[in-house]
């Protein structure tokens, strides 16, 4: 990893945290001042504001933002739109290492891992701290690094591992590492975070993570890795804890209001007053103080079956009234150039202009539940993943299926996650698990309204396509440390 990662100072406490004059949320901070990390962890306080410090890279646009869900325009699901060039080439799977997509990421996933290691580095020292909270702060640090490697593991496949004694011997110029020693290192933090996290957060401690989140990002973990058998046992502890269950109704997890339910196991935290979420003005139309990017398809929009109620949720269609806050105004298909947009991500102020109170969702027990479906599917046989799928179904108003098999699970993993992420990676996953052929996915072009060609058909180059390149840039700085993922050279 050759981005030099300066540890010295600390960002989270230059200046650079968003705060406010009201504390409502795990992310509000009162900026310290310039500490270094000789001089900032102190106190109980100073671990808590570094842990936040942590979280706060997730509002990062090239994080959590349009840059990583770019990574799911080549799906079937959605067209990139917007007048970003090096968009074209992702969804067009003509990229290569100097895609300034493929670049942007990387840094914010290494200051997220950074950022980790000095609070495991420091938090362990601090004397009188409570108990409760050290543990909590220490399984957040665990978690929070598990996930940005596991983007990192999703996107590149092969990434280099900076630890607490890298960081030590300064020593930021690693070599990649195998996606088996990625997914060990995953795996490694995400077990002791369960141990150290509690059960569940409430009050103003909602959003932070929970045993839940880790348990539901090792159900990912070993889906991905093709353990089953460990992708039941956890996604199973979401589902059995009590903890964890359904928001009551689907547009409960797209409400400002009822956003941080129990059903979200891991979600960007923002509010309007602070914390601007790029995500919701990517999504939004223009005419309605939106950027206008990914636009669902009309294929996506075909699979929701009739009644279910997560179509409206999810999907701007011609004709539907949108509350924009400033009043009730009608969505047309001339405002995008599929004739549709995605609306759960889009929410307005009484007085008009974009809310920015949503909780962005990076991990939903509804998600878990259907990986526990087909976990049980592929091990068990057709049937064996109804009561998991039905689950899913209960609150949408369909009817209960029975027998099910993958194709039910596939089609409920797009109606339920559309525009959450995930689409790509479940298309490539299934392809190399020999479920589906992608190719039958992308060797079709993606039509706008009117039938026009917005796409051409792709074609999709195993393995070549199951990751992204590494960045040039990195590779350049490395000198030599740094080697391009076989596929790219």
């Amino acid at each position: 990893m050759t981005t030099r990662i300066h540890n010295k100072f600390l960002i989270i406490a230059a200046g650079l945290l968003l705060s406010m004059s009201s504390c409502d949320s795990i992310l509000d901070v009162t900026p310290k001042g310039t500490y270094t990390t000789a001089t900032y962890w102190r106190s109980q306080s100073d671990a808590v504001n570094g842990i936040t410090g942590i979280y706060n890279v997730l509002l990062e646009e090239d994080f959590t933002g349009h840059a990583e869900f770019t990574f799911d325009d080549p799906s079937d699901d959605q067209y990139r739109a917007g007048d970003h060039s090096e968009d074209v080439a992702i969804e067009n799977l003509t990229y290569d290492a100097a895609n300034a997509q493929v670049r942007f990421g990387w840094r914010w996933k290494y200051e997220m891992i950074n950022r980790a290691n000095s609070a495991l580095m420091y938090i362990p020292k601090i004397e009188g701290m409570d108990e409760t909270i050290k543990n909590r702060c220490l399984g957040e640090a665990r978690f929070l690094r598990a996930f940005a490697y596991w983007r990192l593991l999703l996107v590149y496949g092969e990434a280099p591992v900076v630890t607490e004694e890298d960081v030590a011997q300064s020593n930021y110029v690693k070599p990649k590492v195998s996606a088996d020693s990625l997914r060990g290192i995953i795996q490694s933090d995400l077990l002791a975070a369960a141990d150290l996290l509690p059960a569940k957060n409430e009050g103003a401690d909602r959003g932070r993570a929970s045993k839940g989140s880790a348990w539901g990002l090792l159900c990912k973990l070993y889906m991905y890795w093709d353990k089953l058998d460990q992708a039941l046992i956890y996604g199973e502890k979401v589902l059995n804890s009590g903890d964890y269950n359904l928001a009551p109704t689907y547009v409960a997890n797209f409400t400002p209001e009822t956003s941080n339910n129990d059903e979200m196991l891991f979600a960007v935290q923002t509010s309007d007053t602070w914390g601007y979420s790029d995500f919701t003005t990517y999504y939004t139309p223009r005419e309605w103080n939106g950027w206008n990017f990914h636009q669902p398809l009309q294929s996506l929009v075909d699979e929701f079956e009739p009644g279910d109620v997560r179509k409206a949720v999810s999907i701007m269609s011609p004709g539907d009234k949108i509350n924009i806050g400033s009043g009730i105004a009608t969505y047309s298909a001339d405002m995008s150039e599929t004739g549709y947009h995605f609306h759960k991500f889009s929410y307005w102020k009484p007085n008009g202009g974009l809310n920015y109170s949503l909780k962005t969702p990076l991990l939903r027990t509804a998600d878990i539940a259907l990986l526990v479906a087909e976990a049980k599917i592929r091990t068990q046989g057709a049937g064996a993943g109804d009561k998991e799928i039905n689950m899913v179904r209960k609150r949408t108003g369909l009817n209960d299926v029975s027998g099910a098999g993958m194709a039910a699970v596939i089609h409920e993993r797009r109606c339920e996650l559309s525009g959450e992420n995930e689409r790509h990676q479940d298309l490539m996953r299934w392809d190399k698990a020999g479920l589906i052929d992608i190719t039958t996915y992308y060797n079709k072009p993606k039509y706008g309204k009117g039938g026009n060609v917005l796409v051409p058909a792709r074609t999709f180059i195993r393995p070549k396509h199951y990751y992204f390149p590494l960045p040039q840039s990195e590779i350049d700085r490395s000198n030599g440390v740094l080697i391009q993922n076989e596929n790219y050279k």
